[in-house]
């Protein structure tokens, strides 16, 4: 945490959840469960009858799929502290992004099924060894499920901090129920413009309804605050991906977070984008797939991207 950080530390601080009773928290995971039974748990809407087994855009049926539960030092400096952010990878994905990096997780769906009182178990033993929050990765498919895994690890001792790390492809009726109950949102701001979103995302809608579940998030939370050693403690933080050739949306997304939500706005501006998953692939033609794109990220626009992040008026950026 910078110097110019400093006045967003918290000095006292325990989890959202822990003000609410614990009644409220299980009307909330029955109110979201119930939601499955004609999901419109993500803007998809695919109304399929989850807690009958069926499945939609996201493959997910009424059970949550986990693919991993560990420790994770990979994450953000603020979140991962000197002991790991208890990340737990949800299975499955509302977006069909061209080049995501975790296909098999979010589009092959790899991973196994557990009920609620099993990922519950997961969150308890990641707080044992000793994370800093518990950090639900994909989790705007499976709300309904998360809320009841949570419950039943409030009950049984849980006391971290959640973070809801997500495409931002929410629905307000999901991010609603969230409200009081997650400490740190970490959504993604992918691109913005509609022929990009439906052309990499699959989803022409996707920066409307990111707009509108960010305002949400931030209006829950606010900008993002510390602790005293320098672990993040509650509030947003966008993620956003550099990718080659799109500096137009990444200016766009900053200009719209500096004015629409707060020049305070904590960014991770991330270089790491590479060619995965469909892109370079062969087509039926035999020439290689998304070829705009088939390319890493060059040290001149990631140097682009974080001036036009100042030009846009943010200062709180990786």
């Amino acid at each position: 945490m910078s110097v110019d950080d400093a006045r967003f530390q918290l000095d006292d601080f325990r989890p959202a959840y822990l003000t609410l009773s614990p009644g409220e928290l299980r009307r909330r995971a029955e109110a979201a469960t119930q939601s499955l039974r004609s999901c419109q748990v993500c803007p998809r809407n695919c109304r399929v009858d989850r807690l009958a087994g069926q499945t939609g855009t996201c493959q997910i049926g009424r059970h949550a799929r986990v693919s991993s539960a560990f420790p994770h030092f990979g994450e953000e400096d603020c979140l991962r502290g000197s002991r790991g952010s208890g990340t737990i990878f949800l299975a499955g994905c509302n977006l069909r992004c061209v080049f995501c990096q975790n296909f098999d997780i979010s589009q092959l769906v790899e991973g196994r099924e557990y009920g609620p009182g099993k990922i519950a178990d997961m969150m308890l033993a990641l707080q044992a060894e000793g994370c800093h929050n518990i950090n639900l990765v994909t989790p705007e498919h499976v709300v309904p499920q998360m809320l009841e895994a949570l419950y039943l690890a409030v009950d049984a001792g849980l006391r971290l901090p959640i973070v809801y790390n997500t495409s931002a492809y929410d629905s307000l009726q999901s991010l609603r129920l969230l409200d009081g109950i997650v400490d740190i949102y970490m959504p993604d701001f992918k691109l913005w413009t509609e022929p990009c979103c439906q052309r990499y995302l699959g989803a022409r809608d996707y920066a409307h309804h990111a707009r509108a579940a960010i305002a949400e998030m931030h209006r829950q939370v606010g900008p993002l605050r510390f602790m005293p050693d320098g672990v993040a403690a509650r509030g947003v933080l966008i993620r956003h991906l550099v990718m080659p050739g799109l500096l137009e949306e990444s200016a766009a997304i900053f200009r719209w977070l500096a004015d629409n939500l707060s020049p305070d706005t904590y960014v991770n501006i991330m270089a790491q984008y590479h060619p995965a998953n469909r892109v370079g692939t062969r087509t039926s033609d035999g020439g290689p797939g998304f070829v705009e794109i088939n390319r890493p990220v060059t040290m001149r626009e990631l140097s682009e991207a974080h001036r036009l992040a100042r030009q846009a008026g943010l200062w709180r950026f990786d």
